[in-house]
């Protein structure tokens, strides 16, 4: 096996083949700063004084990495000690490509409390921009990552008071597989239980195959204009919150092949990237290249509905603070349109206020006040053209702006199997294609490609079968059944309430019925059962339009609610205004139906509010479940929605979308989309998943879905016995008490990495709702449930440890070297302070002979969640201290803990 030091050898010869300057001369902070000294006196025609560099290098160097990386990306102003000031930049801002290249290795920044060396590192114009840790084969890249983290945080380590707080980009390399990510602020760039930051990502070419060794990903990503290119291109500055955002491979080429279209003036085309591969992104890294295109009039970024035109303005603005207006109504639109200033030369807008501008009817005239711009270029870009590409406002665009060129994102394209509007020309009727519409695609990236990244999850599917018995295609079930369904589901889809549901019905009238249906049997539930905790319920679909142009607008969207809110209007009206009462009595708001808008961005706000923990904001201000009819099943995103009830019919893009709201990334708790189907619709999902696996349909399945239950129980099976015979090796029996007895960090190591995929297992099977009862005994029988907690508190304890003494130890070699932990795995969202101290309370009001969970089980279930682990000791130590039946409250529970 290669060493670190071979591996960094070879990499260097790489980068001096690609016409980088290898300096062997610069070791330390010194020849570090004597480089970037020539180097910026050159770029910027100037010889400063030896008093003016030190000063210069003072006001530069900051541990803010986010206000390094703006001052390297703009013109700073410096006054030199005769008071005139120096305009400089720090890189050829102008053309990247044409700054000094070089490659120095082993650099070390000596401070008193730090010695680190750094493997390779990349200098632009004499500034260390990009930092390359290389590790063996057999360091986990996750490892490597939050060495790099420990690394960058020691005290005196250099990037908070040396050069290096200039590093964009880093690059972990073991060399057969190569990763990289953008450097940040502590607050987005760490690990935690939750394991929330530092996206990672590999490159790969134009057809998404990936580039992972070392010497091809140098020769593609580390050429020097490539390189260049992405740090000043592809890197995206979140201004708001503060963060640094490194595009992925495809979003490049999405980007470049919109704007190399657009610079060859070749006509129109779409991208097809899959819902939640982060299309906003993209649109908005491209729109704003076009802005400064000056043979561009305009760059349009049109969505269909109120509620997206306001989250892409939102994200826009996320990217960009005040980079894009509102566009309150079709006059500000127009003037906008109209106007000169360079801060609307990129608009975003809805396709419904575009096409009453273009109205020739409408009394305004907007249409004649736009006549400056007919001969003028204009790019349309359209996000999810799937929906708002087939109509009359997409003739009118063209009609109207005869040089303009339209581009279309979509998630879900129309193809010949999919397509529903006719296009007539004679006597010859054909159906409309996103093809049709936007000529060609310029690039593709699937679902089948993003899920084989890891950038969005597979699916577990459920086709529900009361009492077992085949269920037929189509088939409506019992309503009760279904709701009695779910009830028993919920839990274990959701993990344990960590996320929520949505549950897509046929009609409003069965939304309804849904909604009191579930009010029902909880009631009874909550009468019956000591322990039912109910779930929260809210409903939401639009109201008749009764002229209410915004309710109109956002119905064009929804065909079903629609058609729905023909019939019976005003009793639908009064189940909304009785549905909104109920919320507004849970969840102490105001919403009246005459501001349908506020309680429907409220519920939408909701729903993304299961990211808090209990703890942060108490279960009963959520939502559990939100009864849909046609909202929220297109363009709505939550990493913490995770399951998705189906009982209405759905085919082809409509599926995928409705399917595709449960599938964000977010960590191994969510091991993936979880799907409840009462419509028995396995065809409707196989022939989308053929229509839309986009290359390979025949292993799309395969990719898609996750394994079924019994394969998975297999899995099960061999790693409890790897578990039980590593024990058996070790002279111990596979029991939980047994691991105490291991000798040595290698013998606990070697416990970390077997259980921890018993655990990776038991939580993948935990959220499968197909279980059968002999499911069910046979995952016991492997792993009872007790066992499995106190495995789990075995493994807390164990990890904690050899955590420690990893950080404490630089030996590559070590045992715990390369051992990557995954704290999330145990970390239960039912089993937090709340929870506990209702648990305690119980604990002590009831009679020792009445006792559901003794003193040692409450210590047991606290020991195995990773969320307690930081009180642990002193939530023990408290209850060591009470009697069982000494009948304490839980607020007198908790005022005794605080104290």
């Amino acid at each position: 096996m290669k060493k670190e030091a071979e591996i960094e050898h070879e990499l260097i010869e790489s980068l001096v083949g690609l016409k980088y300057s290898y300096r062997d001369d610069i070791r330390d902070r010194e020849t570090l700063e004597r480089n970037f000294r020539q180097k910026f006196e050159a770029l910027n025609r100037v010889n400063l004084t030896d008093g003016e560099f030190e000063r210069l290098l003072d006001e530069m160097v900051a541990p803010d990495v986010f206000a390094s990386a703006e001052r390297l990306r703009n013109l700073e102003k410096f006054e030199r000690e005769d008071g005139t000031p120096l305009y400089y930049q720090l890189v050829n801002l102008k053309d990247w490509c044409k700054n000094s290249f070089e490659v120095i290795n082993q650099l070390r920044i000596n401070t008193k409390s730090s010695h680190h060396r750094y493997d390779v590192i990349v200098l632009i114009n004499g500034l260390p921009l990009v930092q390359i840790e290389l590790k063996s084969l057999q360091v986990s890249p996750r490892r490597a990552m939050q060495q790099i983290i420990d690394y960058r945080n020691d005290p005196g380590n250099g990037f908070g008071n040396s050069l290096l707080c200039f590093t964009q980009l880093f690059i972990v390399s073991n060399r057969s597989q190569t990763w990289y990510f953008a450097n940040n602020n502590n607050e987005h760039f760490q690990f935690n239980v939750e394991e929330r930051f530092l996206p990672i990502y590999k490159w790969a070419k134009r057809d998404n195959s990936k580039v992972e060794h070392l010497s091809a990903f140098a020769d593609q990503f580390l050429a020097k204009c490539t390189l260049a290119e992405m740090i000043s291109r592809y890197m995206v500055l979140i201004q708001n919150e503060r963060k640094l955002m490194m595009m992925r491979p495809y979003q490049v080429y999405a980007v470049r092949a919109i704007v190399d279209c657009i610079h060859e003036n070749r006509g129109n085309g779409y991208i097809w990237h899959t819902t939640g591969s982060g299309k906003t992104l993209t649109s908005f890294k491209a729109s704003t290249l076009l802005k400064d295109n000056p043979e561009i009039e305009k760059c349009l970024f049109v969505v269909d509905r109120k509620d997206l035109d306001k989250q892409t303005r939102e994200e826009f603005n996320r990217f960009q603070p005040g980079c894009v207006e509102e566009n309150t109504n079709t006059d500000t639109l127009v003037r906008r349109l109209l106007s000169e200033d360079y801060k609307d030369k990129v608009i975003v807008t809805t396709i419904q206020k575009l096409g009453l501008a273009l109205d020739a009817s409408h009394r305004k005239q907007y249409r004649e006040r736009l006549e400056p711009l007919r001969d003028k270029r204009l790019v349309f870009i359209f996000d999810e053209c799937h929906r708002s590409q087939f109509g009359d406002n997409n003739k009118a665009i063209r009609e109207f702006f005869p040089r303009a060129q339209l581009f279309g994102f979509t998630g879900t394209p129309i193809f010949e199997q999919n397509a529903s509007n006719q296009r007539v020309e004679g006597e010859q009727a054909s159906l409309l294609t996103t093809t049709d519409i936007f000529e060609k695609e310029l690039h593709a990236y699937t679902i089948t490609h993003a899920i084989d990244d890891g950038n969005v999850l597979r699916f577990h599917v459920d086709f529900f079968k009361p009492d077992g018995t085949p269920f037929k295609p189509g088939e409506v079930p019992a309503r009760r059944a279904v709701v009695e369904a779910i009830l028993d589901k919920h839990d274990a889809a959701t993990n344990q309430r960590k996320f929520n549901a949505l549950f897509a019905t046929a009609s409003i009238d069965d939304a309804i019925e849904y909604f009191g249906l579930f009010k029902e049997i909880q009631a009874k539930r909550l009468a019956a059962q000591d322990d039912f905790c109910s779930l929260n319920v809210a409903c939401v679909f639009s109201p008749p339009a009764e002229g209410n142009r915004d309710i109109a607008q956002l119905q064009e969207d929804l065909p079903q609610e629609m058609a729905d809110n023909q019939k019976e209007p005003n009793r639908k009206k009064q189940a909304l205004q009785e549905i909104i009462g109920d919320y507004n009595s849970r969840f102490g708001t105001n919403h009246r139906l005459s501001e349908f808008d506020a309680y429907y961005q409220d519920v939408q706000q909701r729903v993304k509010d299961q990211k808090y923990s209990n703890s942060d904001l108490p279960h009963e201000k959520k939502i559990d479940i939100t009864i849909v009819v046609d909202m929220l099943l297109t363009g709505f995103d939550s990493q913490y929605l995770n399951t998705l009830y189906v009982d209405k019919r759905l085919k082809y893009h409509n599926l995928i979308q409705a399917v595709s709201r449960t599938n964000r990334v977010l960590n191994d708790s969510k091991p993936y989309g979880n799907i409840l189907d009462f419509r028995a619709q396995k065809d409707a999902v196989d022939e989308a998943i053929a229509l839309f696996s986009g290359e390979a349909p025949e292993r799309a399945k395969e990719v898609w879905l996750v394994d079924p239950a019994p394969k998975v129980i297999e899995k099960l099976k061999g790693a409890s016995q790897q578990l039980a015979d590593f024990m058996k090796s070790h002279g111990l029996d596979a029991r939980p008490e047994e691991v105490a007895n291991l000798k040595g960090d290698e013998a606990r190591a070697g416990f970390i990495e077997r259980f921890k995929e018993v655990r990776r297992l038991t939580t993948q099977l935990d959220q499968y709702t197909d279980l059968d009862a002999d499911a069910k005994a046979t995952i016991e029988a492997l792993m009872p449930r007790d066992d499995l907690r106190a495995f789990s508190a075995q493994y807390l304890e164990t990890a904690k440890r050899l955590q420690e003494r990893q950080r404490k130890t630089d030996d590559p070699d070590g045992p715990t070297a390369q051992l990557d932990f995954e704290f999330v795995l145990f970390d239960s969202a039912l089993i937090d302070y709340d929870y506990i101290m209702g648990l305690i309370a119980r604990f002590s009001q009831a009679a020792p002979k009445k006792q559901k969970m003794t003193r040692e089980e409450l210590m047991g279930l606290l020991a195995s969640s990773a969320r307690l682990m930081d009180e642990r000791d002193d939530l023990e130590a408290f209850i060591a201290t009470l009697r069982e039946g000494e009948g304490l409250s839980e607020a007198e529970v908790r005022a005794g803990y605080a104290r």
